[in-house]
């Protein structure tokens, strides 16, 4: 039975992420998962009480995955520049990953403040990935530096998302310049 509840579980959040994906918000919908999961609309409440829910499970379950990723690919490169590059290109290559896109696809204001914190909680360690890097280039501040292109990379990230007029790879490399030589250029 555990087991069955979990691989309904997982279905719904599948159903949710493509959900998500494909149109947004307004498409995350307890009937919209109930026809994609072939489950009845009142089955879906057994395992989320609200939008707000499901979302917050995506991103429990999505961001220690992403989390991951990035810090694989920071632990691939020897010197702190390329760590901090490799960490702006992997953020923004898992744009156009299912599992990222639902999860920017929804508002953080449907969460409420706990769940809002968690997931702040878990930006917080992404950003602690990059700190020792900054120390490294010499940064007094290595922990603001690190918020600070984090912001960086959100902006990427919308850009990327609102389907911009430069390609997703020049928004990319502008970002990773940006984050290796600021405004210089």
């Amino acid at each position: 039975m555990a087991e069955h509840r979990n691989m309904q579980r997982a279905a719904l959040l599948d159903a949710a992420r493509s959900l998500l994906s494909e149109g947004g918000t307004e498409a995350l919908t307890f009937p919209a998962l109930a026809q994609r999961t072939g489950l009845a609309r009142s089955s879906v409440y057994e395992y989320f009480r609200s939008r707000a829910a499901v979302v917050e499970e995506l991103c429990a379950v999505d961001f220690p995955v992403w989390a991951a990723e990035v810090e694989a690919a920071m632990a691939a490169e020897e010197s702190p520049e390329a760590q901090l590059a490799a960490y702006v290109r992997s953020q923004l290559s898992l744009v156009a990953d299912r599992r990222h896109r639902a999860v920017v696809a929804i508002s953080v204001g449907e969460l409420d403040g706990a769940a809002r914190e968690r997931i702040r909680a878990a930006h917080g360690g992404l950003i602690a990935m990059i700190v020792d890097a900054l120390g490294q280039l010499g940064h007094e501040q290595p922990r603001l530096v690190a918020m600070m292109l984090q912001g960086v990379v959100d902006a990427a990230v919308r850009r990327i998302e609102l389907g911009a007029a430069e390609e997703p790879e020049q928004v990319v490399e502008a970002a990773v310049g940006f984050a290796l030589r600021g405004v210089a250029g």
